[in-house]
């Protein structure tokens, strides 16, 4: 079995390491003062550069500065969209969370139905040789694609609206997780099939669910948790051909020169990944928590 899958899988640790601090001895694996400390002034050293920056660009619409910026993104919270909820009617949703809303109303699904598609085809290729041979020569074509290339097919097929980002999403999803699937059953080592044929397993069945999955689960989490980031970028990309949400507010604002504007979204986005990000890593270390 050979798909480059420990390319594609080095791609994705490296991928998940660079995405997390933590992984390589950074500010979040020990909260130390002395850490935190120097988070604070490289914080504050990037702080001072953007102002500076922004003070010696013109015309100042281009570079917004720290205090303008702050400024938009607090009004995405205290300015209302009129929407209606199901069981409490119209009301009035801060415009931040109603174009984030709609983002994750593309983003959630493709993530969750392109992970499961690429996990369970990972798997199977990685335990099947026959399904291997058969469908590594296609699997060879469509990976180098891109997924914001398949943006006209999504148009075409879906329109301008939730489901074509959603595809455009799944694309995405569903490569990741599939190389990071693949690569860990391939990697599962042949002790532990053989003990687990001697005390009674026989079935491929019960071998990949008692041997395989478990042995190959920190490849797959890492590779769902490297698409959690990639895929959140990734729905910036489809919603600026015209998909609602935040990355369609970025281009829409810019193109009005509120500059402003678009970095209060860009600090939107960056913090729903920080969260997202750190919450499964809370559940990656309880899944794993038996090794």
């Amino acid at each position: 079995m050979s798909l480059g899958t420990d390319a594609d899988a080095a791609d994705s640790n490296g991928d998940a390491n660079a995405d997390d601090p933590s992984a390589n001895g950074g500010l979040l694996r020990k909260r130390d003062p002395a850490r935190l400390g120097r988070g604070a002034v490289g914080v504050a050293a990037f702080l001072a550069v953007w102002w500076v920056g922004a003070q010696v660009t013109t015309p100042s619409y281009l570079l917004p500065g720290p205090v303008a910026s702050a400024k938009a993104f607090a009004d995405l919270f205290v300015q209302t969209e009129p929407t209606t909820l199901p069981a409490v009617g119209s009301v009035g949703v801060p415009v931040g969370l109603f174009k984030l809303g709609q983002s994750l109303l593309h983003y959630v699904p493709g993530l969750v139905v392109g992970s499961v598609a690429g996990i369970a085809l990972g798997v199977a290729m990685g335990w099947s040789g026959r399904l291997d041979d058969y469908l590594t020569p296609v699997v060879r074509i469509l990976r180098p694609i891109p997924p914001l290339a398949w943006v006209v097919f999504a148009i075409l097929w879906f329109g301008i609206h939730h489901t074509g980002a959603a595809f455009i999403v799944f694309v995405g999803a569903f490569w990741i997780n599939f190389y990071g699937a693949y690569s860990g059953v391939e990697g599962v080592s042949s002790d532990y099939t053989e003990v687990a044929s001697s005390l009674g397993v026989e079935t491929d069945r019960e071998m990949v669910r008692l041997v395989v999955l478990p042995a190959a689960a920190p490849s797959i989490l890492t590779a769902f948790r490297t698409s959690i980031g990639r895929c959140w970028m990734i729905v910036v990309g489809a919603e600026l051909f015209g998909a609602p949400g935040v990355g369609y507010e970025i281009i829409n604002a810019s193109n009005n020169l509120a500059v402003d504007t678009s970095v209060a979204y860009m600090l939107v986005i960056s913090l729903v990944y920080v969260g997202m990000d750190v919450a499964f890593r809370n559940v990656e270390r309880r899944l794993l928590a038996w090794q």
